[in-house]
């Protein structure tokens, strides 16, 4: 699955940092989802959507071609 986590926090200002701490995850694991390593939990893909201000289906998307980003 992929996502447009990277260019939603970077608009957003946030470095990896500040939304793993936002959402009490680790740095490792904003990474690992940002470059399409880890599929999150349902939970923190709603946190992360919330924290970006954006729905979860905005953020992630299967990588079917016919969601080109």
């Amino acid at each position: 699955m992929r996502n447009k986590i990277r260019c939603l926090r970077k608009e957003k200002g946030l470095r990896q940092e500040d939304v793993a701490n936002l959402l009490g995850v680790t740095r490792q694991t904003i990474i690992a989802i940002e470059n399409d390593k880890y599929n999150p939990t349902l939970e923190l893909a709603m946190k992360l959507a919330r924290l970006l201000g954006a729905t979860v289906e905005e953020i992630f998307f299967l990588d079917d071609r016919h969601n080109e980003h």
